[in-house]
Parts: C-alpha cells; sequence; structure tokens
C-alpha cells in the first residue's frame, strides 16, 4: 500500500495545500516518513487524513468558477462503524461547499471494501446540493465495493460512472463527460 500514490500529473495546475481556499491548505508532506497507516499497513505520506481511521483522501483539483472538485479516495469505506460519510461530509465537503462546491467526483477505485450504516448523511448531502443542481459521482468504484453500495440503496444519492482512462484527460474533460452524462440522466 505504500507504494500507492495519490495521482501527481495535475500538480502543475492545482495543489490542494497551496490553495487557501482548500481545507488541506499549508499541509506539508514528507516523501519519506511513512507514519500514516491503514490497519497495519503504511500508506504514502501524500495521502490526506480527514479524519477517519480507515480512508484517506487527496483532492486532485478543484474549479471554483464550475463548482467541482475531483477527490482521490483509498482505504476503506466504513460507515457502519467509522461514520466514514459523516466524517468527509462535516471535515471535506462542508467546507468545500462554503466555498461554492456542489459537484464532486470521488475517484474510488482504491476503496476496497465498503460497509453502509444508514442513508440519512447521503440525503442531507444531496439536499444541500440540488438547489444548486449538485451531484455525486462515484468513478471507477471496484465491483464488489459498488454491490455493497448498491444493498445498501445509495444509488438514490450517487451516481457511479466507469471512466477507465481518467489519468490521461485534463480534469476539465473529466467533469465535462461527468455532467453531460448527468445532465441527459436527469432530463
Amino acid at each position: 500500500m505504500q507504494n500507492i500514490e495519490p495521482f501527481y500529473n495535475w500538480r502543475h495546475i492545482y495543489i490542494a495545500e497551496e490553495d487557501q481556499l482548500s481545507p488541506f491548505f499549508g499541509n506539508q508532506y514528507s516523501e519519506f516518513e511513512y507514519s500514516q497507516t491503514l490497519y497495519n499497513y503504511y500508506i504514502h505520506p501524500q495521502w490526506d487524513n480527514f479524519g477517519s481511521k480507515t480512508l484517506y483522501l487527496k483532492i486532485l483539483f478543484t474549479d471554483y468558477d464550475l463548482n467541482y472538485a475531483i477527490i482521490e479516495l483509498i482505504g476503506e469505506w466504513n460507515d457502519a462503524i467509522e461514520n466514514d460519510i459523516m466524517t468527509l461530509r462535516r471535515n471535506i465537503t462542508d467546507e468545500l461547499f462554503e466555498k461554492g462546491i456542489t459537484k464532486y467526483i470521488l475517484i474510488c477505485e482504491n476503496v476496497l471494501n465498503f460497509h453502509s450504516s444508514d442513508d440519512s448523511y447521503y440525503e442531507e448531502w444531496i439536499e444541500q446540493l440540488e438547489d444548486d443542481k449538485g451531484w455525486v459521482v462515484l468513478l471507477n468504484m471496484p465491483e464488489q465495493s459498488q454491490y455493497d453500495f448498491k444493498k445498501a440503496r445509495l444509488t438514490n444519492y450517487v451516481f457511479f460512472w466507469e471512466l477507465p482512462q481518467w489519468r490521461t484527460l485534463k480534469p476539465e474533460l473529466i467533469f465535462q463527460l461527468i455532467d453531460n452524462m448527468i445532465m441527459k440522466k436527469i432530463e
């Protein structure tokens, strides 16, 4: 796990720790000191801890004009024990929402497990976003995690989408592809 780095090819256009509006503004990272763990496994020091014991993230890109953020996740999404959705909402997305972010692309290809609880935080999130025509997309989530999400009936609140080549695209193109897809589904 220590070799899985957050995607870094957009750092020439956006760095969360240099963005004064980011929850991670001013963070400093070491490339050599591995201190954060997922269970007994060290993870790369570039991942950001947002308060969960089992899930870490990296804000890869934020566009305050088009009101979207692309966030990469790694670990186990555990609402049953850790209430990760509440922690994600309160510590990250609520702060971003205050800055105008209403559309979230969560890259979930490294979310290896999902454990559900109730849907109240998801419902609250969508209610918060709907006045601004906002949405949440879970991109490239592994099938077993998708299955658990669907079993918990959380598809009423989030969209699933596969875009395996996302790393080869610019963030603006990813957003446009997803936004167009969602607008077609809503209409």
